[in-house]
């Protein structure tokens, strides 16, 4: 299907087409290894709070050799800690936008996923990694520390010991360790990650709206709160999911054999 652009307002440092039901926003600054600036993040905040309603699914990936080599180190110069704390919550009420935004995000990871970027790619819901991707945290090593809500994202993907050390020692991860961690859900070779992310973002949209805003926002609150809140959570939100009338339809046809059975992984 051939690629549609969209009519919003974006910095030189982004792109943005959609194909179908899949819009694609793509980190553009090459010659800087995709380093993230002020204008990117509130470029990334306008993108996804202003997808058309008929997008179901939406996916992240960078431009060049790398996804994304983390915070534009220029964007610290000349800022006191007021100013240092607005920019931080700058960097978190855009990422909740992908994170709990109105629909799923699937991310392609290539080369550098380090710092920024990888506070970036933790917002997202599905993550494909070539084998080309690396991953680090180098604030430590720069006097620094991590501000786009790494703190709480991270540790719950990787744990808060390795998080601890990738920061104190300056660690970097490679593809294969950051699958094995759960920094990325899905690897491929180099070069055939985005037709993967778009195969699993077609199928993504495939679902009902319903169940994604389930799993993209409810599932993550669950598991946040004490058991039996979350099962309280759960009966109510797998009931309203159950009622809907598309959810009804699609049950009828599985009844009827109309709809393919779960296989075995091929």
């Amino acid at each position: 299907m051939a690629a549609e652009q969209f009519k919003m307002t974006l910095p030189a440092s982004l792109k943005a087409e959609r194909r179908g039901k899949v819009a694609i926003v793509t980190l553009a600054r090459p010659q800087k290894r995709n380093a993230l600036d002020d204008a990117t993040i509130l470029g990334l905040e306008t993108f996804f709070t202003s997808l058309p309603d008929d997008i179901a699914v939406a996916l992240l990936h960078g431009d060049g050799e790398h996804f994304s080599a983390g915070l534009d180190l220029g964007e610290l110069q000349e800022r006191d800690i007021t100013q240092g704390i607005a920019h931080s919550s700058l960097w978190h009420r855009a990422f909740d936008k992908i994170q709990f935004g109105k629909v799923p995000v699937v991310c392609v990871l290539h080369g550098a996923v380090v710092g920024g970027g990888l506070e970036l790619a933790a917002a997202t819901h599905v993550r494909v990694a070539e084998r080309s991707t690396y991953y680090g945290l180098p604030e430590g090593s720069r006097g620094i520390y991590v501000g786009g809500g790494g703190s709480v994202r991270l540790p719950r993907l990787i744990g808060v010991a390795r998080m601890m050390d990738m920061m104190l020692t300056g660690r970097t991860y490679s593809a294969e360790d950051g699958q094995a961690m759960g920094l990325s859900t899905y690897l491929t070779e180099p070069g055939e990650g985005l037709a993967k992310g778009l195969a699993l973002a077609e199928r993504i949209a495939g679902n009902t709206a319903l169940t994604n805003f389930a799993v993209t926002h409810v599932l993550p609150r669950i598991a946040d709160v004490d058991p039996s809140s979350g099962y309280a959570v759960e009966a109510l939100m797998s009931s309203i999911a159950q009622a809907d009338a598309e959810a009804k339809s699609r049950l009828a046809d599985f009844l009827q054999g109309r709809a393919n059975k779960v296989t075995r992984p091929e």
